[in-house]
């Protein structure tokens, strides 16, 4: 991303936008110089942000420009508007899907370099990701010869931290917890099943169904929530533990915070 210069803030000399736009994408947040909106002419970007540009552009609460995308694949539109270069993980698992966001963006050279080779399926438009074979392995779900779907058997781990108040004579405070992030642990295939678009994959965007990760999270905070998906997709709790400790100690009341972790199991 780029850095914000000194006085960057201002609108150029005619133009509405500042040196450096922040965007939202789908809830993902970029920085990018104008300049690298504008590089792919009559490119979508080219045309929300031209200084003579008529479109309407739908803002956020804090005022930032909202695209309503995918703010995860949008890092890689951002990537080739940049440098008109496109640079892809190995097994990157969302082809299909990025060729999409590029029609989407009117980028037509990124598209093709994205279409499929001649006699290869589009995996992403036949329902399943670039990076699973098209004969699914032990881990993969598939019809049973009875004609019913399996489903794959793991755990999910999902751990919180969070703090809550006792105050005078023991009393909890109304909003006695607060749970500041819900982490997910597990095999990603089984994350994106369970808990589909609330997964935040933003510190581990390209990690392909198969692979384990630690590092995804939720975009709600209510445990409740969580452990009704997990119930809902046939897991049931099988572990926990938790610790707390008080951190602060006001003169009406004390603040303790806690750290849990749930384990579930599906067979």
């Amino acid at each position: 991303m780029a850095l914000a210069d000194p006085g960057s803030g201002s609108p150029k000399p005619g133009s509405a936008f500042p040196e450096i736009v922040e965007l939202n994408v789908g809830g993902q947040v970029y920085l990018t110089r104008h300049s690298t909106l504008l590089s792919v002419p009559d490119s979508l970007l080219w045309e929300m942000f031209a200084p003579n540009g008529s479109q309407p552009l739908a803002r956020d609460s804090k005022n930032r420009v909202f695209v309503d995308r995918d703010g995860f694949l949008f890092r890689y539109i951002l990537d080739y508007m940049r440098d008109r270069c496109l640079v892809l993980p190995e097994n990157f698992p969302e082809r299909g899907r990025l060729r999409r966001e590029a029609e989407f963006f009117q980028l037509p050279e990124l598209a093709r370099t994205l279409a499929p080779e001649a006699g290869q399926q589009d995996s992403d438009e036949e329902g399943q990701s670039d990076s699973e074979d098209l004969s699914p392995g032990p881990d993969a779900p598939g019809i049973s010869p009875g004609g019913q779907s399996t489903r794959i058997s793991g755990f999910i781990t999902i751990a919180c931290r969070g703090s809550y108040a006792l105050g005078r004579d023991g009393q909890a405070d109304a909003k006695f917890r607060r749970v500041a992030r819900i982490t997910v642990c597990g095999k990603t295939a089984l994350a994106r099943e369970v808990f589909g678009e609330a997964l935040n994959e933003s510190r581990d965007p390209d990690r392909a169904p198969g692979r384990y990760t630690s590092r995804y999270y939720l975009k709600f905070t209510f445990l409740e929530k969580a452990f009704d998906q997990l119930a809902g997709a046939g897991f049931q709790m099988v572990a926990s533990n938790s610790t707390g400790t008080c951190a602060v100690e006001p003169a009406d009341c004390k603040i303790w915070t806690s750290y849990a972790e749930y384990v579930f199991y599906r067979e």
